[in-house]
């Protein structure tokens, strides 16, 4: 799709040069598509719907979509999972993560989860670089409108924050923040590197913050591609600063399940083929 290929430009030429994003993007290998990501004719399915809510910390409305499972029920005695994806309209059609949900759901990987996509303002940094107003956006407002109109969970432990690069970093950031509301970090090739509020300096600053602070009881999930070697406006490395917080966390006691996917660089193929991975590990079924 252009949305993806525009993307993918985008964040090239923000992080590198135009040699190395014409470099990279001649390399990309060609990944086997897991069976997770693929529409099976007789796999029961889910509804993605669109809504658009009110976003009181950046004054304007916010567009989201919401995935319910098959057969989701209202009045269940058992409330829904909750995961929530930044970058929503790649994660509804590119990953696609409601192929891959209905798919894990009809193998019995996982427990019935509803699913929420939100989508970033024009300017997607000035929501998802390390910015308290939009970790606000998500636990005053987008939360209480979920539990609201969902059956969902209240269980930190049950609810997921997941998003790639920039959304992976704020995905972190966000949970860091809430730790009562958020217990699982699915991070795909986040932007660790980045400062408080998109600042480039200091950088790494969520990895220092969970070095600083008191253990949380929270879970990770970390992958990032093999081939994602090209220094960013720092001098850092999606693999440098992957690493460096997946050492951080660890030292400090964390559950953390680290992947480094080879060859794989910074594109949509690559974070699809391991969606289902950091979903079952971080709240599918034991």
């Amino acid at each position: 799709m252009l949305r993806k290929l525009s993307l993918f430009a985008f964040l090239c030429l923000l992080f590198y040069n135009q040699t190395a994003c014409a470099q990279t993007a001649s390399k990309q290998p060609t990944e086997t598509v897991t069976d997770w990501t693929i529409e099976k004719k007789d796999t029961p399915k889910g509804k993605t719907e669109a809504f658009t809510i009110d976003d009181k910390q950046y004054n304007r409305k916010r567009k989201i979509w919401v995935y319910t499972p098959p057969d989701y029920d209202a009045k269940a005695t058992e409330p829904y999972r909750l995961i929530v994806s930044f970058d929503g309209e790649d994660y509804v059609r590119e990953i696609p993560a409601p192929v891959i949900l209905d798919n894990l759901l009809a193998a019995g990987k996982i427990y019935p989860t509803v699913q929420i996509f939100v989508d970033n303002s024009d300017d997607r940094l000035g929501d998802l670089a390390n910015r308290q107003k939009f970790a606000d956006f998500v636990a005053k407002d987008l939360l209480p409108w979920a539990q609201k109109n969902y059956r969902l969970t209240n269980e930190a432990a049950k609810t997921l924050l997941t998003g790639y690069s920039a959304g992976g970093l704020a995905a972190g950031f966000v949970a860091f923040k809430y730790p009562n509301l958020f217990g699982n970090v699915f991070a795909q090739s986040g932007a660790f590197w980045r400062g408080m509020e998109g600042a480039p300096t200091p950088s790494e600053w969520l990895t220092e913050q969970y070095k600083s602070a008191a253990k949380l009881n929270q879970r990770f999930y970390l992958e990032v591609g093999g081939g994602e070697n090209l220094k960013n406006a720092v001098g850092l490395t999606m693999l440098d600063t992957s690493r460096h917080l997946r050492d951080v966390l660890k030292a400090k006691g964390y559950d953390v399940a680290y992947t480094e996917v080879p060859n794989a660089v910074h594109n949509p193929e690559h974070w699809r083929a391991q969606f289902a991975d950091g979903i079952i590990y971080l709240i599918g079924k034991k």
